[in-house]
């Protein structure tokens, strides 16, 4: 059975975090003590993953590698990818095709933060026999979040950003596919906003009865407005403030 292999996806403009990210990547800013990208990398190496495609793109995606290098200081084995324009989640994971191979894919945003492991998620999922998996978590503003909406025990649907949500569980960046996510993205159609989106493709896997999900336990945040990039820094500093973090990737210089 091919490897599970990690891909963070790293692209897109940022512009709901402007002036900040006029002249960098929105996620390479600080949160606490390192880049906001530090996280996600480190949550996928912590639930075992050692082969990641990092999906970025815009006129800072060298930072990327300058700032990661080849992963050896996060024990892992980095690749990059360059995704042109903002065409959506989708369109991005597109770009992962050749690195999957025949394997199956955890996927995270790179703007997402999560207090602990996914790695019962990543069991779960692995235990499953295929499909997809996605990662959940109650929230009081689903608004903002695609929602899923659960029918006896599984997800019946999912609707993007409701208007007035039928759930509060929003389905958070963190993802698992099989191989066949790459024939679903070529089955969608760009939305209203010219996107692919991701939800047309898990909403592809509801279809054929292949879509699981787990909840996550302890915090979970996106950063990618100024409200939730400062509910990260918070979160970040009471969990790991303070704390010997000597052993965790991408640790801050030491004074």
């Amino acid at each position: 059975m091919p490897e599970l292999r990690g891909v963070i996806l790293a692209g897109g403009l940022g512009t709901r975090l402007y002036p900040l990210t006029k002249v960098t990547n929105k996620h390479l800013l600080p949160v606490y003590d390192r880049p906001m990208i530090f996280y996600p990398l480190r949550t996928l190496v912590e639930c075992g993953i050692r082969e990641i495609l990092i999906v970025t793109g815009g006129g800072n995606s060298g930072d990327f590698l300058r700032l990661l290098e080849n992963g050896e200081e996060f024990n892992c084995s980095l690749r990059y990818a360059y995704q042109r324009g903002e065409a959506g989640i989708a369109d991005a994971l597109r770009l992962a095709r050749e690195f999957a191979g025949d394997g199956s894919l955890c996927v995270a945003l790179g703007d997402n933060l999560v207090e602990h492991s996914i790695a019962p998620a990543r069991q779960a999922f692995e235990s499953q026999g295929g499909g997809a998996r996605l990662l959940l978590k109650p929230v009081d503003d689903p608004e903002r979040f695609g929602v899923a909406e659960i029918e006896a025990g599984r997800i019946a649907r999912i609707v993007e950003k409701p208007a007035r949500p039928r759930s509060n569980l929003a389905v958070t960046g963190f993802y698992f596919y099989d191989n066949t996510v790459f024939d679903k993205i070529e089955r969608c159609r760009p939305s209203a906003r010219k996107e692919l989106e991701i939800t047309d493709v898990n909403n592809l896997y509801i279809a054929e009865h292949r879509l699981e999900y787990s909840l996550i336990t302890g915090w979970w945040t996106d950063a990618g407005t100024f409200r939730s990039l400062l509910r990260a820094q918070q979160l970040a500093a009471e969990t790991w403030g303070g704390r010997d973090a000597a052993a965790a990737p991408g640790r801050a210089a030491k004074e």
